[in-house]
Protein backbone atom coordinates (compact mmCIF):
# COMPACT_ATOMS: atom_id res chain seq x y z
CA UNK A 1 0.00 0.00 0.00
CA UNK A 2 1.23 3.23 -0.75
CA UNK A 3 2.72 5.61 1.46
CA UNK A 4 1.64 9.11 1.36
CA UNK A 5 2.58 12.38 3.47
CA UNK A 6 1.12 13.24 6.47
CA UNK A 7 0.60 17.25 5.83
CA UNK A 8 0.47 19.14 2.34
CA UNK A 9 1.14 22.54 1.48
CA UNK A 10 -1.14 24.02 -1.06
CA UNK A 11 0.23 27.45 -3.33
CA UNK A 12 -2.22 28.87 -4.09
CA UNK A 13 -2.05 30.39 -7.50
CA UNK A 14 -4.92 31.66 -8.72
CA UNK A 15 -4.47 35.13 -8.13
CA UNK A 16 -1.31 34.81 -10.65
CA UNK A 17 -1.29 32.16 -13.06
CA UNK A 18 -4.92 31.88 -12.83
CA UNK A 19 -6.11 35.69 -13.40
CA UNK A 20 -3.54 36.40 -15.77
CA UNK A 21 -4.93 33.47 -18.14
CA UNK A 22 -8.13 35.05 -17.72
CA UNK A 23 -10.32 37.37 -20.60
CA UNK A 24 -11.53 39.67 -17.74
CA UNK A 25 -9.31 41.15 -15.99
CA UNK A 26 -9.82 41.29 -12.06
CA UNK A 27 -9.79 44.97 -10.50
CA UNK A 28 -7.39 45.96 -8.02
CA UNK A 29 -10.09 46.08 -5.09
CA UNK A 30 -11.47 42.32 -6.56
CA UNK A 31 -7.95 40.76 -6.25
CA UNK A 32 -7.47 42.18 -3.13
CA UNK A 33 -10.86 40.68 -1.57
CA UNK A 34 -9.69 37.21 -3.19
CA UNK A 35 -6.68 36.91 -1.64
CA UNK A 36 -7.97 37.79 1.70
CA UNK A 37 -10.48 35.67 0.98
CA UNK A 38 -7.55 32.50 0.69
CA UNK A 39 -5.83 33.72 3.36
CA UNK A 40 -8.43 33.35 5.79
CA UNK A 41 -9.15 29.81 3.97
CA UNK A 42 -6.25 29.00 5.73
CA UNK A 43 -3.74 29.25 2.60
CA UNK A 44 0.04 29.43 3.41
CA UNK A 45 1.41 30.38 0.06
CA UNK A 46 -0.69 32.41 -2.35
CA UNK A 47 0.58 33.68 -4.89
CA UNK A 48 -0.43 37.50 -5.29
CA UNK A 49 0.40 39.12 -8.93
CA UNK A 50 3.61 39.52 -10.89
CA UNK A 51 5.31 42.44 -11.78
CA UNK A 52 5.52 41.99 -15.76
CA UNK A 53 4.75 44.53 -18.26
CA UNK A 54 1.36 45.46 -17.83
CA UNK A 55 1.41 45.86 -22.17
CA UNK A 56 1.71 41.94 -22.38
CA UNK A 57 -0.07 40.99 -19.16
CA UNK A 58 -2.49 43.71 -18.47
CA UNK A 59 -4.48 41.20 -15.77
CA UNK A 60 -1.42 41.65 -13.55
CA UNK A 61 -0.89 45.47 -13.88
CA UNK A 62 -0.37 47.05 -10.50
CA UNK A 63 0.41 44.56 -8.56
CA UNK A 64 2.00 47.17 -5.88
CA UNK A 65 -1.55 48.23 -5.35
CA UNK A 66 -2.57 44.36 -4.26
CA UNK A 67 0.24 43.73 -2.68
CA UNK A 68 -0.09 47.12 -0.05
CA UNK A 69 -3.69 46.28 -0.53
CA UNK A 70 -3.79 42.88 1.39
CA UNK A 71 -4.66 41.76 4.76
CA UNK A 72 -1.22 40.25 5.18
CA UNK A 73 -1.34 36.97 7.97
CA UNK A 74 1.49 35.70 9.99
CA UNK A 75 3.53 32.70 8.86
CA UNK A 76 1.77 33.44 5.48
CA UNK A 77 3.95 33.83 1.87
CA UNK A 78 2.37 35.88 -0.92
CA UNK A 79 5.25 35.52 -3.63
CA UNK A 80 5.00 37.81 -7.17
CA UNK A 81 6.18 36.49 -10.50
CA UNK A 82 9.31 37.98 -11.54
CA UNK A 83 10.68 37.93 -15.01
CA UNK A 84 13.92 39.82 -14.89
CA UNK A 85 16.05 42.61 -13.18
CA UNK A 86 13.31 45.29 -13.94
CA UNK A 87 10.66 43.08 -12.27
CA UNK A 88 12.79 42.59 -9.34
CA UNK A 89 13.32 45.87 -8.56
CA UNK A 90 9.55 46.49 -8.77
CA UNK A 91 9.12 44.15 -6.36
CA UNK A 92 11.29 45.38 -4.11
CA UNK A 93 10.38 48.65 -4.09
CA UNK A 94 6.64 47.30 -3.42
CA UNK A 95 8.09 45.00 -0.49
CA UNK A 96 7.99 41.53 -1.78
CA UNK A 97 9.41 39.17 0.35
CA UNK A 98 9.05 35.89 -1.53
CA UNK A 99 9.16 36.01 -5.39
CA UNK A 100 9.07 33.48 -8.59
CA UNK A 101 10.87 33.08 -11.40
CA UNK A 102 10.46 30.92 -14.20
CA UNK A 103 12.32 28.77 -16.86
CA UNK A 104 10.89 25.90 -19.50
CA UNK A 105 12.34 22.87 -20.78
CA UNK A 106 11.44 23.32 -23.87
CA UNK A 107 14.07 24.90 -26.27
CA UNK A 108 10.85 26.03 -28.44
CA UNK A 109 8.70 27.03 -25.79
CA UNK A 110 11.39 29.37 -24.66
CA UNK A 111 11.97 31.17 -27.46
CA UNK A 112 8.44 31.59 -28.39
CA UNK A 113 7.59 32.72 -24.90
CA UNK A 114 10.55 34.76 -23.42
CA UNK A 115 12.17 35.07 -26.88
CA UNK A 116 15.57 33.04 -26.02
CA UNK A 117 17.00 29.68 -25.38
CA UNK A 118 17.06 28.01 -21.94
CA UNK A 119 20.72 28.99 -21.02
CA UNK A 120 20.11 32.24 -21.84
CA UNK A 121 17.11 32.32 -19.57
CA UNK A 122 18.61 30.91 -16.79
CA UNK A 123 21.72 33.39 -17.14
CA UNK A 124 19.36 36.42 -16.60
CA UNK A 125 18.15 35.28 -13.47
CA UNK A 126 21.52 35.20 -11.67
CA UNK A 127 21.46 38.96 -11.22
CA UNK A 128 17.95 38.16 -9.94
CA UNK A 129 18.98 35.66 -7.47
CA UNK A 130 21.98 37.88 -6.02
CA UNK A 131 19.65 40.59 -5.52
CA UNK A 132 17.13 38.26 -3.90
CA UNK A 133 19.98 36.73 -1.23
CA UNK A 134 21.17 40.65 -1.01
CA UNK A 135 17.55 41.75 0.47
CA UNK A 136 16.66 38.43 1.98
CA UNK A 137 13.64 37.60 -0.61
CA UNK A 138 13.17 33.55 -0.96
CA UNK A 139 12.69 32.62 -4.67
CA UNK A 140 10.95 29.65 -5.62
CA UNK A 141 11.47 28.61 -9.39
CA UNK A 142 9.18 27.42 -11.87
CA UNK A 143 9.54 24.87 -14.55
CA UNK A 144 7.30 24.80 -17.60
CA UNK A 145 6.60 21.97 -20.21
CA UNK A 146 7.62 19.37 -18.17
CA UNK A 147 5.74 16.56 -18.95
CA UNK A 148 5.05 17.93 -22.48
CA UNK A 149 5.26 21.05 -25.07
CA UNK A 150 3.12 22.42 -27.72
CA UNK A 151 5.62 22.57 -29.95
CA UNK A 152 7.95 19.80 -29.68
CA UNK A 153 5.24 17.30 -27.77
CA UNK A 154 7.44 14.80 -25.23
CA UNK A 155 9.80 16.18 -23.28
CA UNK A 156 12.74 14.45 -22.09
CA UNK A 157 12.99 13.50 -18.33
CA UNK A 158 16.15 14.45 -18.34
CA UNK A 159 15.78 17.36 -19.67
CA UNK A 160 13.23 18.75 -16.96
CA UNK A 161 16.32 17.45 -14.68
CA UNK A 162 18.95 19.81 -15.66
CA UNK A 163 16.47 22.64 -15.89
CA UNK A 164 15.41 21.95 -12.56
CA UNK A 165 18.97 20.92 -10.93
CA UNK A 166 19.92 24.65 -11.99
CA UNK A 167 17.60 26.58 -10.76
CA UNK A 168 17.95 24.70 -7.36
CA UNK A 169 21.84 24.98 -7.49
CA UNK A 170 21.31 28.81 -7.93
CA UNK A 171 19.36 29.14 -4.95
CA UNK A 172 15.35 28.43 -5.35
CA UNK A 173 14.07 26.60 -2.39
CA UNK A 174 11.39 24.90 -3.98
CA UNK A 175 11.00 23.97 -7.79
CA UNK A 176 7.57 23.67 -9.28
CA UNK A 177 7.69 21.13 -11.82
CA UNK A 178 4.73 22.69 -14.59
CA UNK A 179 2.49 20.29 -16.73
CA UNK A 180 1.56 23.33 -19.12
CA UNK A 181 -0.71 22.14 -21.12
CA UNK A 182 -1.92 19.30 -19.19
CA UNK A 183 -0.69 16.17 -21.31
CA UNK A 184 0.88 14.41 -18.63
CA UNK A 185 -0.55 11.00 -16.78
CA UNK A 186 0.93 8.86 -14.01
CA UNK A 187 3.48 6.75 -15.04
CA UNK A 188 5.51 9.74 -16.92
CA UNK A 189 4.53 12.09 -13.55
CA UNK A 190 6.54 9.01 -11.68
CA UNK A 191 9.49 8.83 -14.05
CA UNK A 192 9.79 12.69 -14.29
CA UNK A 193 10.12 12.42 -10.79
CA UNK A 194 12.51 9.84 -10.66
CA UNK A 195 14.32 11.60 -13.19
CA UNK A 196 14.89 15.10 -11.00
CA UNK A 197 15.32 13.77 -7.84
CA UNK A 198 18.38 11.22 -9.47
CA UNK A 199 19.61 14.28 -10.46
CA UNK A 200 19.88 15.98 -7.39
CA UNK A 201 16.70 18.24 -6.45
CA UNK A 202 15.60 16.92 -3.22
CA UNK A 203 12.38 15.48 -3.07
CA UNK A 204 11.12 17.73 -0.36
CA UNK A 205 12.45 20.85 -2.89
CA UNK A 206 9.41 20.12 -5.02
CA UNK A 207 6.49 21.05 -5.87
CA UNK A 208 3.89 19.77 -8.43
CA UNK A 209 1.44 22.34 -11.06
CA UNK A 210 -0.63 20.35 -12.82
CA UNK A 211 -3.38 21.56 -15.60
CA UNK A 212 -6.15 19.17 -16.18
CA UNK A 213 -6.54 20.39 -19.71
CA UNK A 214 -7.27 16.07 -20.55
CA UNK A 215 -8.27 15.67 -16.60
CA UNK A 216 -5.36 13.92 -15.84
CA UNK A 217 -4.40 16.25 -12.82
CA UNK A 218 -5.58 14.14 -9.86
CA UNK A 219 -4.23 11.30 -11.24
CA UNK A 220 -1.26 13.16 -11.40
CA UNK A 221 -1.08 14.57 -7.98
CA UNK A 222 -2.13 11.42 -6.34
CA UNK A 223 0.85 9.88 -8.34
CA UNK A 224 3.36 12.43 -7.23
CA UNK A 225 2.05 12.05 -3.40
CA UNK A 226 2.40 8.40 -3.61
CA UNK A 227 6.32 9.37 -4.73
CA UNK A 228 6.41 11.67 -1.20
CA UNK A 229 6.13 14.83 -2.70
CA UNK A 230 4.05 17.30 0.19
CA UNK A 231 3.31 20.63 -2.20
CA UNK A 232 0.56 21.22 -4.98
CA UNK A 233 0.15 24.19 -6.62
CA UNK A 234 -3.43 24.77 -7.66
CA UNK A 235 -6.22 27.57 -8.76
CA UNK A 236 -9.31 28.02 -6.70
CA UNK A 237 -11.94 28.03 -8.82
CA UNK A 238 -9.84 26.18 -11.38
CA UNK A 239 -8.91 29.51 -12.46
CA UNK A 240 -6.79 30.21 -15.68
CA UNK A 241 -6.93 28.25 -19.19
CA UNK A 242 -4.73 26.09 -21.41
CA UNK A 243 -3.76 29.26 -24.14
CA UNK A 244 -2.70 25.74 -26.22
CA UNK A 245 -5.76 23.81 -26.26
CA UNK A 246 -8.76 26.41 -27.07
CA UNK A 247 -11.43 26.29 -24.86
CA UNK A 248 -9.64 23.56 -22.40
CA UNK A 249 -9.30 23.62 -18.59
CA UNK A 250 -6.44 25.33 -17.57
CA UNK A 251 -5.10 24.86 -13.63
CA UNK A 252 -6.86 22.02 -11.45
CA UNK A 253 -9.04 23.57 -9.07
CA UNK A 254 -8.06 24.32 -5.33
CA UNK A 255 -11.36 22.71 -4.23
CA UNK A 256 -11.21 19.72 -5.81
CA UNK A 257 -7.22 19.19 -4.47
CA UNK A 258 -8.23 20.03 -1.27
CA UNK A 259 -11.49 17.59 -0.76
CA UNK A 260 -9.08 14.80 -2.12
CA UNK A 261 -6.55 15.40 0.31
CA UNK A 262 -9.27 15.73 2.81
CA UNK A 263 -10.27 12.66 1.87
CA UNK A 264 -7.27 11.00 2.51
CA UNK A 265 -6.28 11.88 5.64
CA UNK A 266 -3.57 14.42 4.46
CA UNK A 267 -3.62 17.83 6.62
CA UNK A 268 -3.56 21.20 4.72
CA UNK A 269 -4.68 23.46 7.28
CA UNK A 270 -7.44 25.01 4.62
CA UNK A 271 -11.22 25.10 4.92
CA UNK A 272 -12.97 24.10 2.47
CA UNK A 273 -16.11 25.90 2.99
CA UNK A 274 -14.06 29.24 2.86
CA UNK A 275 -11.97 28.48 -0.16
CA UNK A 276 -14.91 27.01 -2.19
CA UNK A 277 -16.90 30.49 -1.29
CA UNK A 278 -13.44 32.30 -2.24
CA UNK A 279 -14.16 29.93 -5.59
CA UNK A 280 -17.69 31.72 -6.00
CA UNK A 281 -16.45 35.37 -5.82
CA UNK A 282 -13.62 35.37 -8.31
CA UNK A 283 -15.44 33.25 -11.22
CA UNK A 284 -18.50 35.42 -10.99
CA UNK A 285 -16.55 38.95 -10.37
CA UNK A 286 -14.32 37.39 -13.75
CA UNK A 287 -17.67 35.87 -15.28
CA UNK A 288 -16.53 32.86 -15.68
CA UNK A 289 -18.17 29.35 -15.76
CA UNK A 290 -16.72 27.91 -11.97
CA UNK A 291 -14.96 24.32 -13.08
CA UNK A 292 -14.07 22.48 -10.09
CA UNK A 293 -16.40 20.02 -9.57
CA UNK A 294 -16.57 19.82 -5.50
CA UNK A 295 -17.06 23.93 -6.09
CA UNK A 296 -19.86 23.32 -7.89
CA UNK A 297 -21.55 20.81 -5.77
CA UNK A 298 -21.28 23.29 -2.70
CA UNK A 299 -22.54 26.02 -4.84
CA UNK A 300 -25.52 23.63 -5.72
CA UNK A 301 -26.12 23.93 -1.83
CA UNK A 302 -26.08 27.02 -1.52
CA UNK A 303 -28.61 27.24 -3.56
Amino acid sequence: MASYPEKARIVEVGPRDGLQNEKNAASVETRIAFIDMLSDAGLQSIEAGAFVSPKWVPQMAETDKVLAGIDKKPGVSYPVLVPNEKGMEAAIAAGATEIAVFAAASESFSKKNINCAIAESLERFKPVMESAKAHGIKVRGYVSCVLGCPYEGEIAPDAVARVAKELYDMGCYEISLGDTIGTGTPVKMRALLKAVTGAGVPLQALAVHCHDTYGQALANILTALEEGVAVIDSATGGLGGCPYAKGASGNVATEDVLYMLNGMGIETGVDLDKLAAAGRYITQAVQRPLVSKVGQVLQGRQG
